[in-house]
């Protein structure tokens, strides 16, 4: 399927292998003269200006958004200086402030050292500018729009998915086709929401049955192309079926509003469970069993392809069985992926609202449309780092960039935030938060046989 829109960074000027770099789905890259950098710069005489680490670059075609960090001798866009770090700091100090995010448009240029790249955007379909109206309240809005554009909901709006899923459920009840999924549903509560939407448990009003209702609201107009584009993503996680995964039931788009139906888990997400703790922890025996079986979870999905990218103890999910056992299911399996590769999430996986990505590797940072089932396991390592610990594995001091700091900095070793932890089982885990050369456990099987045979208690 020809992609909505890609970006591309021509080389103008400068001494790089290649002279193109074509991107037509969401990425992060990190642009330097470090070997991990993507578009790498030379480490040679002509490129001693440019920083090891000098500059991010947050892709999501067609949009582009570069910020500086506070390199030496600043990046240059159009000519004009961002980002340099005050006179007078060292390359440590100036890591601890943030620097202002710019983004970018077709033929700007971005200038490092002695190198100069050119953007391009190019959109499949083409654009113009017409008067489009809020699917739900009417008001008028500009929009660039397609032949091919679905409806669209106003800002207002998108503030509101309550209101939103409200207004779909009662259509719904009229016998709309693309709502057959949701008919006969009724909300019951919010469990929680975040950049993309908002999730509700619903119940059958025949059957019972209930399940966990989010509706996804798209930054702008979901393109004919970008709806096939997400739901043929999302069937992919459809077809996992695992007890360590909640399972997705069904999914469709409606009025500027793509929904899913998904199993509902009665004992909510880890987060919210910790968020009821002293200190925000578990003991060793509560949280491991946990860790175990959302590691199964991962081993299916990375056999079926399929990385999570965006694991977190947010989508780490607890049914209480009957007897009282708790099972732990992992939710939201490329689901953000599916929503950013159709374009439809706009730029907030860097900006203020995206918050810290206290539970992201650096591979990931380096690289994002590379995340390999690697980074998986790292963020599994500090889901339990967190449940142990009730911190997160690296430190991010108020008003330092908390991008440099997944670059820069190690995780702390476990034993130095609770000493109590059994020092065999916090060596595997500070294992699996290496980064350097590559991530301490590769798979997920690897990481989970280890826990097992660290696990207290264990015959040996």
């Amino acid at each position: 399927m020809t992609p909505p829109a890609t970006v591309t960074l021509t080389l103008v000027k400068g001494r790089l292998e290649r002279g193109e770099f074509v991107f037509d789905e969401r990425t992060t890259c990190v642009l330097g003269r470090s070997a991990d950098c993507s578009p790498r710069l030379p480490d040679d005489d002509h490129h001693r200006t440019v920083s090891r680490h000098h500059c991010l670059l947050d892709i999501n075609p067609p949009d582009i958004r570069i910020r500086d960090f506070g390199s030496l001798n600043g990046t240059y866009v159009n000519g004009e200086k961002i980002g340099q770090r005050r006179e007078g700091l060292t390359a440590q100090e100036a890591a601890a402030e943030s620097y202002p995010e710019h983004d970018l448009a077709d033929g700007d240029e971005i200038k490092l050292g002695d190198t100069v790249f050119r953007v391009g955007v190019r959109i499949s379909r083409p654009a113009t500018s017409v008067r489009v109206h809020c699917v739900k309240c009417g008001r008028e809005m500009s929009e660039a729009a397609g032949e091919d554009d679905g409806p669209v909901l106003c800002a207002s709006c998108q503030l509101q998915p309550g209101a939103v899923l409200k207004l779909l459920l009662e259509l719904a009840k009229g016998g709309r086709p693309d709502l057959t999924a949701i008919s006969g549903y009724h909300v019951i509560r919010e469990l929680g929401r975040g950049g993309m939407g908002a999730v509700y448990l619903a119940r059958h009003e025949t059957t019972g049955k209930e399940v966990a209702l989010k509706v996804m609201l798209p930054k702008a107009a979901a393109s004919e192309t970008a709806r096939v584009r997400f739901l043929r993503e999302v069937a992919l996680t459809r077809a996992l079926r695992h007890p360590h995964v909640a399972s997705l039931l069904d999914a469709g788009f409606a009025d500027g509003t793509f929904y899913l139906t998904t199993e509902f888990c009665t004992g909510g997400s880890l987060d919210r469970l910790l968020e009821r703790r002293e200190n925000r922890r578990m003991p060793v025996e509560e949280a491991l069993p946990i860790a175990l079986q959302a590691l199964k979870g991962l081993e299916h999905a990375h056999t079926q392809g399929v990385v999570h990218r965006d694991l977190s103890p947010s989508n780490i999910l607890l049914h209480e069985e009957q007897g009282g056992t708790v099972t732990a299911k992992i939710a939201d399996f490329g689901i953000g992926k599916a929503f950013d590769q159709a374009g439809l999430s706009g730029l907030t996986r860097t900006g203020a609202t995206a918050g810290k990505p206290t539970f992201m590797a650096r591979q990931q940072v380096i690289d994002f449309r590379k995340a390999t089932p690697a980074v998986d396991v790292w963020a599994m390592a500090a889901c339990l780092y967190n449940a142990l610990t009730g911190a997160v594995p690296r430190e991010f001091p108020r008003g330092k960039d908390p991008w440099m700091v997944v670059l820069q900095e190690p995780a702390v070793p476990i034993r130095r935030r609770e000493p109590g932890i059994p020092r065999g089982l916090a060596d595997v885990i500070d294992k699996a938060l290496q980064e350097r050369p590559r991530i301490g456990f590769q798979s997920a099987a690897d990481f989970r046989k280890a826990l097992e045979k660290a696990a207290p208690g264990r015959r040996r």
